[in-house]
């Protein structure tokens, strides 16, 4: 029924995913490997360190964290991948592109949503301090992290089941790019993600709003000690909502670049590579830099690991 209408769906898709000018081809591809690979070993490192300490595993603001380093590790490893492909020209079955672009699209929601649990344990932290312990046992940290994966997977799941009523078997065996954009063979489809897109910013707006007026409601009543921890808690938090604000203006550029792409070819792969540097790499780039290096008990510990166990680690609590 859909044979003809995909095809030509992935005829189109093919060149509006590559440029076909040789030089900017080869400047981006290399400004993108510059930019992702330093950030990737970063992140891998920070795992790490993360896996050694176990005082580290036993907080859960850290493990929250580790969850944040491993969802944007991946998601740098594959959306480069991706970049790699069109310079090279590798086209593959869909078949075998669908399980890569499952995976690549549950990665990209795991961060912003990982940042809004941290946003919610600091708001229990500060603000129920008594029941922080008990929400945020060991063992329900480790449960709230596997429903922050499984909810993270529910907007791709539910891509490819549309996905699946739209096409015929044909389909699986053509020669694509490897990227998301496969799983939308209609424009309605990434007119859709993008309103969704948008009602979730609304949303979690509203909810980091009402968490920063808590603690610095909490802020003013407390002691003199516990108004240093809830200043801190508002400014993590305020680093919290930069970086989620970045994250979350990824969702506005399908519908601009939708509007473009109607209007210029070139001008949208130009749209298209900006709002991937910006909104991607660099802004998966910012969470090491935002709490690892910020944490003094984390940062210790990167500078101990760092320097081959050198020297002690200094932490405190």
């Amino acid at each position: 029924m859909y044979e003809n209408s995909s095809q030509s769906v992935s005829t189109s898709s093919q060149k509006l995913l590559k440029t076909d000018n040789l030089v900017r081809l080869n400047v981006t591809t290399a400004l993108v490997q510059v930019l992702v690979w330093p950030f990737i070993y970063i992140n891998i490192f920070m795992f790490y360190v993360f896996l050694k300490k176990h005082t580290l595993r036993a907080e859960p603001r850290y493990v929250l964290f580790a969850q944040n380093l491993i969802g944007d590790a991946a998601f740098l490893l594959m959306t480069n991948f991706v970049v790699v492909m069109m310079h090279v020209n590798l086209l593959l079955p869909i078949s075998v592109c669908i399980p890569y672009v499952l995976v690549m699209g549950m990665v990209t929601q795991v961060s912003p949503n990982v940042i809004v649990t941290m946003c919610l344990e600091r708001y229990v932290a500060i603000c129920m301090p008594l029941r922080h312990v008990s929400i945020f046992s060991p063992s329900r940290t480790q449960i709230v992290v596997a429903m922050v994966w499984i909810f993270s997977f529910l907007k791709p799941l539910i891509d490819l089941i549309i996905f699946l009523t739209m096409v015929s078997r044909s389909y699986f065996s053509q020669l694509n790019f490897c990227y998301y954009e496969i799983l939308y063979l209609q424009s309605w489809q990434r007119e859709l993600r993008s309103h969704l897109a948008i009602a979730n910013i609304a949303v979690i707006t509203l909810m980091l709003i009402y968490i920063y007026g808590s603690i610095i409601t909490v802020a003013r009543r407390a002691s003199e000690k516990n108004k240093q921890t809830a200043s801190k808690a508002q400014r993590t938090l305020l680093l919290h909502a930069v970086q989620l604000l970045l994250c979350t203006l990824k969702a506005f550029t399908p519908y601009v670049e939708a509007q473009i792409i109607s209007v210029n070819v070139d001008l949208y792969l130009v749209v298209r590579y900006f709002n991937f540097l910006t909104f991607d790499i660099l802004t998966r780039s910012l969470s090491p830099m935002i709490y690892g290096f910020r944490d003094e008990k984390f940062c210790s510990a990167v500078k101990y690991y760092a320097r081959c166990r050198a020297t002690p680690i200094v932490s405190s609590k």
